[in-house]
């Protein structure tokens, strides 16, 4: 395992920029991971990343049961992103839609362009 950490650049927080996409190749999400979320994920083959604001590991799903299951994985040139292919269960956003690019820029403004897939004070406590 740690030739794969030889090619992965984490900045000096020690983190690198994950990101997700499903099977079809849309985006979910965009997070960062440390060597502990990349070694927990690359054991379990579920997506554990870093939360910066709470700085503690979080296995993506632990809450909501909307489980990552990674298919295959990418290094970029640079080796500072890497990019997850995932089979979602449920929802990848915390607010209820399957990604967490829901809003699109139209008319010089962002608009909910997505359905909500689930209620977030339902799954979250």
């Amino acid at each position: 395992m740690e030739k794969i950490f030889e090619l992965i650049k984490f900045d000096e927080k020690g983190l690198v920029v994950a990101v997700v996409q499903d099977e079809k190749g849309e985006v979910l999400m965009v997070a960062y991971m440390n060597k502990e979320a990349i070694e927990k994920t690359l054991k379990t083959g579920k997506m554990y990343y870093y939360s910066r604001s709470r700085k503690k590991l979080w296995l993506k799903g632990e809450e909501s049961g909307n489980f990552q299951f990674v298919k295959e994985i990418y290094i970029d040139c640079d080796g500072d992103a890497l990019l997850f292919k995932v089979e979602q269960k449920g929802g990848a956003c915390h607010e209820g839609y399957y990604t967490c690019f829901f809003r699109k820029f139209e008319n010089g403004e962002f608009k909910i362009f997505k359905e909500k897939i689930f209620e977030p004070k339902e799954v979250y406590k």
